[in-house]
């Protein structure tokens, strides 16, 4: 029974990947590569190979992804790396076999808009695979492995380094600044559309309080804001004093609000807010249930 529901789910997985490929490799070709901008990563490389050569984006992409997929197989375990090599193999199908033989039509108007689009297509693209535990390869490989061995970098940082690189290389290939100007638009909006379609509307923001008012604070949190919070034992480190910090899960919306009922009751409380990517349980997302 759980080998059926493991294989069923892998299906699942599997048509989630060719469908967020396919919108993935729509965006690059009908957006992106005609606005001359190479926006990091391996598909970035591949277009500016296809610029200065005319070797095909596909190809060009495979060729880069095949030792990574050798190393990732190796060191980041199966399932991944074939969830990958599906999207490699699948990029390089539609994009070279598909949409360049048959002159699939592309946008040629103003560059600005087919960056943001393209952010906003490619993103919905990636947004698709990393939900179903993909990858498209490439410095998605390339970060796991370095930060395996260098567990203490941060992944968004390597990846935004190995981007600017990229970028920084557009400027000399396509002899333009304004090309890494759009690059960069299209990152941006295609960080933004893979956010949404991995974690959905269920963003917000934690809150850790530190206040000698903190029974004042947390009856207005209850009472005006309406949402859950939780007392956490906390002693000073200097002082050793004990002390209570406010825990509290909010909306975006609902931050600035909690804030100034915050000041309002103590102009000298210490408030830290972290992004948080989901929140699961009663008022936010509905508790996901394990199989």
């Amino acid at each position: 029974m759980k080998k059926k529901s493991y294989a069923l789910e892998m299906l699942w997985d599997s048509l989630i990947v060719l469908a967020g490929t396919a919108i993935y490799a729509v965006g690059l070709y009908y957006f992106v590569e005609p606005s001359n901008t190479a926006p990091g990563g391996v598909s970035g490389i591949a277009l500016l190979v296809n610029y200065a050569t005319g070797f095909p984006v596909g190809i060009t992409s495979a060729l880069i992804n095949f030792p990574l997929l050798i190393l990732g197989l190796i060191f980041l375990g199966k399932e991944f790396i074939l969830k990958t090599l599906l999207s490699v193999a699948s990029f390089t199908v539609i994009y070279d076999y598909i949409l360049t033989p048959l002159h699939f039509p592309y946008y040629d108007g103003e560059r600005l808009m087919a960056s943001l689009f393209g952010g906003i297509v490619t993103g919905i693209g990636l947004g698709l695979v990393f939900y179903a535990a993909g990858s498209t390869g490439g410095t998605d490989i390339v970060t796991k492995l370095v930060q395996r061995r260098f567990p203490h970098m941060q992944l968004g940082r390597i990846l935004l380094i190995v981007d600017l690189l990229i970028v920084g290389a557009s400027i000399i290939v396509y002899r333009s600044i304004e090309s890494a100007l759009y690059a960069i638009i299209v990152i941006y909006a295609n960080t933004q559309l893979i956010n949404v379609v991995v974690y959905g509307n269920d963003s917000g923001r934690l809150l850790y309080i530190l206040s000698n008012h903190y029974r004042e604070i947390t009856d207005g949190i209850l009472s005006t804001i309406d949402r859950g919070v939780t007392l956490l034992e906390g002693e000073g480190g200097y002082t050793g004093e004990e002390k209570k910090v406010i825990l509290c899960a909010l909306r975006k919306n609902e931050y600035h609000k909690v804030k100034k009922l915050v000041r309002s009751i103590d102009p000298n409380a210490f408030i830290i807010a972290a992004e948080s990517f989901e929140v699961e349980g009663e008022g936010f997302k509905d508790i996901q249930k394990e199989d």
